[in-house]
C-alpha cells in the first residue's frame, strides 16, 4: 500500500489544525523541488538522523532489446540513490 502526497498534507493539518492546507501543500511543494533542484546539481541531500539523497551516474552501456535480440546504445544517464538512517531502519524492522 502507497501513501499519497494528498494523504500526507491530510494527516499534517489534522496534526497541526492551526496550519491551513494550501500552506501545507505549498511548503510540500516547495520542499520537493529544492531537493530536485540540488539533485540536479550534483549536490547531495541530506536530512540529518532521517535520511539522504545522492545522484549517481551511470555510465553509457550497450544494451539488448530482448523483443528483437538487437543491440542498443544506452546513453549516460543520472539516477538518484536513497538511504535511510540506521534509526529508521531499526524502527522500520521491528516487530510489532
Amino acid at each position: 500500500m502507497s501513501v499519497s502526497k494528498s494523504e500526507i498534507i491530510n494527516k499534517i493539518s489534522k496534526n497541526f489544525p492551526n496550519l491551513y492546507k494550501k500552506d501545507i501543500n505549498k511548503l510540500f511543494d516547495i520542499l520537493i523541488a529544492e531537493i530536485i533542484k540540488s539533485l540536479s546539481n550534483g549536490e547531495r541531500v541530506e536530512l540529518r538522523d532521517v535520511m539522504m539523497f545522492e545522484t549517481r551516474i551511470q555510465k553509457k552501456r550497450l544494451s539488448l532489446n530482448p523483443k528483437t535480440l538487437e543491440k542498443i546504445e544506452t546513453p549516460e544517464k543520472k539516477s538518484v540513490l536513497f538511504k535511510c538512517s540506521k534509526e529508521w531502519k531499526k524502527k522500520l524492522n521491528e516487530k510489532k
